[in-house]
């Protein structure tokens, strides 16, 4: 619950990096304990995870829906997405820790092409609320259909590679029997669409407010480009990352 904060508060490039690798580097720590540590009691935390993965997804995804700063809704969508993570760790094998590896490379990519954005449209570090971005699309068409992509691929559209994120995470739960658990990741993720469509909305459909006017700088626009490229792609041809995730999962398990 500390996440919006910080992530309101500290400086756009700060923010990217928090929500990215922290989580990173915690479900990483978190699958070797329990892969290596804990796997013969699974039966004994398999059921705290289950509801800690529901809480997680839910709660954060309601948190979000009545945001109105950019930066905060982004986090509690973090929280969620946390969320989904932890599925994986519940699946338990390969196929789980090859989902969450591919999940977090692509959300990752993601997330840092959005806080780009966002610190493209922002000056000063001023709070930016969902309405700052009303007519952007007018105002910097290409930067609109990039910040598009990455809250299409968030909320798990295809053929971003979001889709194929979530895709590989809620097939490997139900191999594993967790359904339900998975009907309320599916839920959560249609509830999700509401608070990721809210800025494609005002970039396209509200009128255009005068105010915040994104400028260009080189090394961010082609960062932003490369996250394009790769949320893109990896929706389209996932099949490389998978087997560099699959094979780094086997040798894990």
């Amino acid at each position: 619950m500390w996440s919006p904060d910080v992530y309101q508060g500290a400086p756009t490039t700060v923010t990217g990096f928090l929500c990215t690798a922290p989580k990173a580097a915690g479900f990483g720590a978190l699958l070797r304990v329990f892969m290596v540590a804990f796997p013969e009691i699974i039966s004994e935390w398999k059921d705290l995870f289950w509801v800690l993965a529901a809480l997680t997804m839910t709660v954060g995804n309601i948190s979000a829906l009545v945001q109105s700063n950019v930066k905060r809704m982004l986090a509690f969508s973090s929280v969620s997405h946390a969320g989904y993570l932890v599925m994986g760790v519940l699946v338990n094998d390969g196929a789980g820790i090859s989902a969450i590896l591919f999940y977090l490379v692509v959300y990752s990519a993601m997330n840092l092409g959005a806080f780009a954005i966002i610190s493209l449209v922002e000056k000063d570090e001023q709070e930016v609320v969902f309405e700052d971005y009303r007519g952007m699309a007018s105002r910097n068409p290409l930067l609109s259909v990039a910040m598009a992509l990455f809250m299409i691929s968030l909320a798990g559209f295809p053929p971003t590679a979001g889709f194929v994120a979530k895709y590989g995470l809620f097939s490997a739960a139900i191999e594993n029997g967790y359904v339900w658990l998975v009907i309320i990741a599916v839920l959560n993720t249609l509830v999700s669409f509401y608070y990721y469509f809210r800025i494609i909305v005002n970039m396209y459909m509200r009128n255009e407010k005068e105010g915040l006017q994104p400028s260009m700088r080189f090394l961010t626009a082609g960062l932003i480009a490369l996250f394009v490229a790769a949320v893109f792609l990896l929706g389209i041809t996932p099949g490389y990352l998978l087997e560099i995730t699959i094979d780094v999962a086997t040798g894990a398990s």
